[in-house]
């Protein structure tokens, strides 16, 4: 009986172990203010999912530009790390919300919203000035 016991009690724990890694990954958003204070590392892309017209306007310090309305976004994340971390934003925080969406149904693990970037620029978040004149 007793072995039973712990049998069923390994088998539990197992089981429950195994259940939490096969959690879906969730898509969390940060305020401006919020990611302000993250770190960036290594282990973390900043992506501007606007238009490369759109990006060449301004952006955010160290951001790569991948087009979400073109279907590059879409592409390009076949070949990104799922175990980075990932900061995403746009115009107004849609199409960033939406990229978010197909990167957690692709299987990406640490995602952010990091939403509009007009806003991330008044926040004091550095930003690069437009490339055209």
């Amino acid at each position: 009986m007793k072995n039973i016991f712990f049998t069923l009690l390994a088998s539990f724990f197992i089981l429950s172990c195994t259940a939490q890694d096969k959690q879906p990954a969730t898509v969390k958003t940060l305020t401006p203010t919020a990611f302000k204070q993250k770190e960036l590392n290594r282990k973390a892309m900043l992506v501007d999912v606007r238009t490369p017209e759109e990006f060449s306007e301004g952006h955010l310090d160290g951001a790569v530009n991948s087009d979400f309305r073109s279907g590059a976004f879409a592409k390009e994340i076949q070949t990104w790390n799922k175990d980075k971390t990932y900061y995403l934003y746009c115009a107004s925080g849609n199409r960033s919300g939406k990229a978010a969406e197909l990167m957690k149904e692709a299987g990406f693990k640490h995602i952010y919203n990091i939403g509009a970037y007009q806003e991330l620029k008044e926040a004091g978040i550095p930003h690069e000035k437009a490339t055209k004149q």
